[in-house]
């Protein structure tokens, strides 16, 4: 087995928790239940992670065992990524029966033809989800193992999920490959991201609650205790608006929790408007602004704003949008003429 092979599954087993370490391996499956029964996984984790490359040499293990014992760690630890959601597009609406083996044929043939050193490992999971993990190299150093690009394509879909390496000149040839290879022509960041990558999911596949009937509210907490001889009509008052605040956020946002998004970024354009006597703008040229939004749990941030009287209810349609105009990206961007970054296939 290669030294750098070895050094990697060595590191990676130091990744995982130790009371973790054996179920892991067992998801790998490339030892055999009885080299596992010889491990001691009651030992420091250093001379675990030496006796699973010994165990590894035995088995003559080669960068493609280490690369998907990489995908099932961060497959069960995709919190540690950041995710990007991307959209495709077809030039038609025709259907196409989807091929696994075609697929991966596509996408490894599209990226060597334009990068010789590339590492490039797949693994499926029940929800139809594919994993592709993409290692870097350049025309004469072998790939990085240690900062490989994920993707999280989910087949019958229009939508993918990347979490690129820091060598962002590569980014074009992964959105190539995956276009190529998904038979989709055009394909464009969505500029939703986070750590979470099943809130993502959540948001573009429409997995999570939201109900924009009529509520039939409840007493909020503590709203029946009042202060002594306090004014009733300023209570009423207070109350009504406490519940005008309630209907409001949950017809826009659901009763739910919400979907945990980090980043969402808009391109807006918009028109001045003034009085034509005043001459204020010579031309009649849209303001182009870019507005971005950050939090550790965007959404629910939105969602307390008028609760915590930090905004009118009911609160802005740009801020309520976000994950409601998911699905039609596309339209919503060609409608206002706006040009995001984008991938066609040639």
């Amino acid at each position: 087995m290669d030294e750098t092979v070895a050094e990697y599954i060595r590191r990676t087993v130091l990744k995982i928790p130790r009371d973790e370490i054996k179920m892991m391996l067992q998801k790998w499956g490339f030892l055999s239940e009885a080299q596992l029964q010889t491990l001691n996984f009651h030992q420091i984790k250093d001379n675990i992670a030496q006796e699973v490359v010994q165990l590894c040499e035995e088995n003559s293990a080669d960068i493609k065992q280490a690369a998907t014992l990489d995908i099932i760690y961060n497959h069960i630890y995709q919190n540690k990524r950041m995710w990007s959601v991307y959209q495709m597009k077809k030039s038609g609406e025709e259907l196409e029966y989807f091929d696994i083996t075609d697929f991966k044929k596509k996408f490894k043939g599209r990226l060597q033809s334009a990068l010789k050193n590339v590492t490039i490992t797949f693994k499926e999971y029940e929800d139809n989800a594919i994993w592709i993990r993409v290692a870097w190299g350049t025309p004469y150093k072998k790939p990085n193992q240690y900062k490989p690009s994920y993707v999280v394509y989910h087949s019958q879909t229009p939508y993918a999920f990347i979490s690129a390496s820091v060598l962002r000149s590569n980014l074009p040839l992964l959105c190539q490959a995956l276009i190529v290879a998904s038979n989709y022509h055009e394909i464009r960041e969505m500029e939703l991201r986070s750590h979470s990558l099943n809130s993502l999911k959540d948001i573009v596949f429409k997995r999570y609650s939201q109900n924009f009937q009529t509520y039939t509210l409840q007493p909020l907490q503590g709203e029946n205790v009042e202060p002594e001889n306090a004014d009733t009509r300023i209570v009423q008052e207070n109350r009504s608006e406490k519940e005008r605040i309630h209907r409001l956020n949950q017809e826009a946002f659901g009763s739910g929790p919400q979907p945990k998004l980090e980043f969402a970024q808009y391109r807006l354009e918009t028109m001045f408007k003034s009085d034509p006597k005043m001459d204020v703008l010579d031309k009649k040229e849209p303001f182009r602004c870019l507005v971005k939004f950050s939090s550790p749990h965007l959404l629910e941030s939105l969602k307390s704003l008028a609760p915590a009287g930090m905004a009118d209810a009911p609160l802005s349609p740009l801020l309520t949008c976000i994950p409601h105009k998911a699905r039609n990206y596309f339209k919503i961007r060609e409608k206002k003429g706006l040009c995001p970054k984008s991938f066609v296939s040639p």
